[in-house]
């Protein structure tokens, strides 16, 4: 399997602490990934540093043989990256159809120029924003409500349309920072399904996620993050039988 991303050697410290010790893997294409840990492991601090929201204090990111490092949250829709956060990022006021179509910049060529002038390349812009955005909410189950407001929506649709806003212009790697976080039984298996689907048309996923039977089914590698430390990587049948994560986890005295 080729490596889409890698991470080599991640440290993170703010003052006397450090937060990522020194934690590398890889993501392979088509492959989905999951970062666990207790609470208070470093996760998000390691996730946060890999997309480029938060610069590293030693180590690297290279995707897809270039260096990631030092560049900009914004600079990584151009390389077909995307990234979701534990917040909901959507804007309440606009439609779910709207929403949507703010996923689409990264494919379209319009310019201040253009726009000003109503050149023809505006008008195919908005075309293909359009046919792709409900391409995206018809995946993830929401083409019919593609003219609500999203702030009228449930907190589980609204994640589902985090989702479809982030994979709407086809990112070959998408990161999702706790993706079933606040979603029931029923939101989590849809949430899920639709990855999993992504996944089968060659994408990539690295997530967060503490919902470990969820983990355990969709994900084809696990990295266990504790204190900071990488200390354990393998299947789930692997992570799960690993005395390390079970300490973690659980404590020693359940070993």
């Amino acid at each position: 399997m080729t490596n889409l991303l890698e991470v080599k050697g991640l440290t993170k410290k703010f003052g006397g602490v450090t937060a990522v010790d020194n934690v590398s893997f890889q993501v392979g294409e088509g492959e989905i990934v999951a970062v666990i840990g207790p609470n208070g492991a470093g996760k998000t601090t390691l996730f946060n540093t890999i997309s480029c929201f938060m610069p590293p204090t030693s180590g690297e990111v290279i995707y897809q043989g270039n260096r990631l490092t030092g560049k900009k949250i914004y600079e990584l829709a151009p390389l077909k990256i995307s990234r979701t956060f534990q917040n909901l990022q959507i804007f309440r006021n606009m439609t779910v159809l709207e929403n949507a179509m703010m996923g689409a910049h990264v494919k379209l060529r319009t310019n201040v120029l253009s726009a000003g002038f109503r050149l023809p390349i505006v008008k195919k812009d908005e075309e293909q924003a359009y046919q792709l955005a409900l391409d995206a909410l018809e995946m993830v189950g929401l083409l019919h409500l593609m003219h609500e407001k999203a702030g009228q929506l449930s907190y589980g649709l609204q994640k589902q349309l985090e989702f479809a806003r982030a994979i709407m212009y086809e990112p070959t790697l998408v990161l999702l920072d706790e993706p079933m976080a606040g979603l029931n039984d029923a939101e989590t298996k849809k949430m899920s399904e639709y990855i999993v689907e992504y996944k089968k048309k060659g994408h990539s996923f690295l997530f967060v996620e503490h919902k470990m039977a969820t983990v355990m089914e969709i994900a084809d590698r696990i990295v266990v993050i504790d204190f900071g430390k990488k200390i354990a990587e393998g299947t789930p049948e692997d992570v799960q039988r690993n005395e390390k994560v079970i300490k973690a986890y659980l404590g020693e005295e359940a070993v």
